[in-house]
């Protein structure tokens, strides 16, 4: 098994999401603009939702408003929290 499918075994293990899905955002997404808010906003929708992990009006606004300011995560676990 090559790291690449490893990786998505393991996406897929702990999320309960499918690898086909994850591959039609990132293609979605290749050339997106991240600093438009209808673009970002429904990304996060898009992940929300395949994730399985509905989040509140306020956490996406939030969510939307790092994206658009480049105020990115300093670590997984830190955008974890915003999921949660």
């Amino acid at each position: 098994m090559s790291l690449h499918d490893h990786i998505f075994k393991k996406i897929q293990d702990k999320a309960n999401v499918n690898p086909e899905d994850i591959h039609a955002i990132a293609d979605s997404v290749k050339h997106a603009n991240f600093s438009d808010e209808e673009t970002v906003r429904n990304l996060v929708k898009q992940l929300s939702s395949v994730a399985n992990k509905p989040i509140s009006e306020s956490k996406e606004d939030k969510i939307v408003q790092a994206i658009i300011n480049n105020q990115f995560p300093s670590s997984l676990d830190s955008l974890n929290k915003d999921f949660d």
